[in-house]
């Protein structure tokens, strides 16, 4: 394999990830599944091994792949937040997430607590 095609394989693999999380997400909001998937289960899901998805998408954006998954997951929480009338504790629920620890994952990456953002 030439160097360009392992970093196309290097960019199709962190573009399946991304494009497999936000499908996945979206399957947990909608109740299709009950529970978010470990980056392992998602490399296998992908078909490549756990190491290789975590060196791949590492090297081609420099950040662990949970990085991004939190990061989604934050993005879907501030959607519904602004979006919908849904109590944080639901919303929470929702994101599989127990309310109390929901708040502190949500505020350690905006700052604020989920209701504080609600209302801004």
């Amino acid at each position: 394999m030439t160097k360009q095609d392992t970093q196309k394989r290097s960019e199709e693999i962190t573009q399946n990830y991304f494009q497999f999380l936000d499908r996945h997400i979206a399957d947990v909001v909608t109740g299709k599944v009950t529970d978010f998937m470990e980056i392992n289960q998602i490399a296998s899901e992908l078909f490549v091994s756990h190491k290789h998805l975590t060196d791949t998408i590492q090297q081609e954006t420099g950040h662990h792949p949970c990085h991004f998954y939190d990061l989604k997951i934050i993005d879907q929480a501030k959607k519904m937040l602004k979006e919908t009338n849904l109590p944080v504790a639901e919303i929470a629920k929702i994101l599989t997430y127990d309310p109390s620890n929901f708040s502190k994952f949500f505020k350690k990456f905006t700052g604020q607590a989920p209701g504080t953002f609600r209302k801004t």
